[in-house]
């Protein structure tokens, strides 16, 4: 029985690339960073968790039409174009890699392509590319799949240059205009006169 062929899906087309050979392998990448925070007088900076990264997902697609004898950026050129802004979107395409149980939402964010070999007038007919597809989430999309419920306890942040209590009620709650209740929970009268530096508790939701 041969091998599935992986497909690269145009979301905003419904348009199927299918790969002209699979890849031997591929890389599943994912990071979730959490930030230092300096604070005079601990052994250790405090860290805190703000906001994971994407999910990479990168692999090498090999491309050959010696035996036709055609130019292969005919295959080359439609990876490519999936990195070029669409008229009507403004935007380049969002895409779904499709390889078996494998189905991942994405963007085409790097690309190297590779050419290796030439027919006499420089026509190539051999490429190797390497791709990196990064996954594509909304905000919404993420929070309707994964509800974010209020924790049963205060957490405590500390405010960084250039912070605002609207902009951390933003990441907290979903809501900047939800400032006050940090504003309330922290004593503060005036939300602009908040030093940089300064510890502040996140009270939950109920």
């Amino acid at each position: 029985m041969a091998l599935e062929k992986a497909v690269i899906i145009n979301l905003d087309t419904d348009e199927e690339f299918e790969v002209l050979f699979n890849p031997k392998e591929y890389i599943v990448e994912k990071k979730t960073p959490w930030k230092e925070h300096e604070i005079n007088g601990l052994d250790s900076p405090a860290v805190e968790f703000t906001i994971g990264e994407r999910k990479r997902l990168s692999m090498e697609l090999y491309f050959d039409t010696c035996e036709e004898k055609t130019d292969v950026r005919e295959y080359t050129d439609k990876i490519e174009e999936l990195m070029l802004v669409n008229s009507d979107q403004h935007r380049p395409p969002l895409l779904m890699f499709s390889w078996g149980n494998l189905k991942f939402r994405c963007v085409l964010e790097d690309l190297v392509q590779r050419f290796t070999m030439f027919q006499s007038d420089g026509t190539p007919v051999r490429a190797l590319l390497k791709v990196l597809f990064k996954e594509y989430t909304t905000a919404a999309g993420q929070i309707q799949e994964k509800p974010r419920h209020s924790s049963d306890h205060t957490k405590r942040i500390v405010l960084q240059e250039g912070d605002s209590l609207s902009a951390l009620a933003g990441r907290e709650y979903e809501n900047p205009g939800m400032w006050r209740e940090i504003a309330d929970a922290n004593g503060i009268e005036d939300p602009t006169d908040v030093k940089d530096g300064t510890v502040l508790s996140i009270p939950p939701l109920y």
